[in-house]
């Protein structure tokens, strides 16, 4: 029994000091995207010489923060639903998810290499379904896709006090920005004034979402 669970235990700590290290990277890169693999063992409380043992470089300590978020992604894809889901309240769930995650991994979401093949044929699979039940009208999903992401980029960076935010029907900032995006990339996209009033909370939560006739 002892020997079996000695490996486990050192398995453990192993993860939980893993865990410290990156979390305390996330906090510290986000102030000085330079600071040094020993700056980031102090704010983990931990031995320079753990970090290293963890992380031979600090681009393995980048690629690991990567790994990381890129997972946290796809866990946001499958929660949001977007392969079942009505397609404009599984868009509006998952930039809820995302804007999430720009406020948790405020380094990371810099690294594109979160950006892995399995997320971006989540997000190419959201909308190619979004095109075909008439919520947009572009057909290539890799530029929505790119749209929806340089769109967020933009959105998440407003100013609290920005006019645009200014004219959203709620008042907490997170909710007018995720109404913004969802509602600007729908038009961008080509979606119709009726595509674009249906991604709100209210219809989600209904799950009246209808497809649009663009012929009428």
């Amino acid at each position: 029994m002892g020997e079996n669970s000695s490996p486990r235990r050192i398995r453990a700590d192993a993860e939980r000091s893993t865990a410290r290290i990156l979390e305390a990277a996330e906090t510290v890169l986000a102030a000085d995207a330079t600071a040094s693999l020993e700056r980031i063992a102090d704010a983990a409380g931990l031995a320079r010489a753990t970090v290293h043992r963890r992380f031979a470089s600090r681009t393995a300590l980048l690629d690991a923060l990567a790994e990381q978020l890129s997972q946290r992604y796809l866990g946001g894809l499958a929660e949001a639903r977007v392969k079942t889901a009505p397609p404009l309240i599984a868009l509006h769930r998952l930039t809820e998810i995302v804007f999430d995650l720009k406020l948790c991994h405020r380094f990371a979401v810099q690294l594109t290499a979160a950006l892995t093949p399995a997320v971006l044929d989540g997000l190419d699979l959201l909308f190619a379904r979004l095109r075909d039940t008439g919520a947009i009208t572009a057909v290539d999903p890799a530029w929505c896709r790119q749209v929806y992401l340089a769109l967020l980029h933009e959105v998440h960076e407003l100013p609290t006090d920005s006019p645009t935010l200014a004219s959203s029907a709620t008042a907490e900032e997170t909710e007018a920005k995720i109404n913004l995006l969802v509602r600007t990339t729908l038009g961008a996209l080509g979606g119709s004034h009726g595509a674009t009033a249906l991604h709100s909370p209210a219809s989600a939560a209904s799950g009246d979402v209808r497809p649009v006739d663009h012929g009428s």
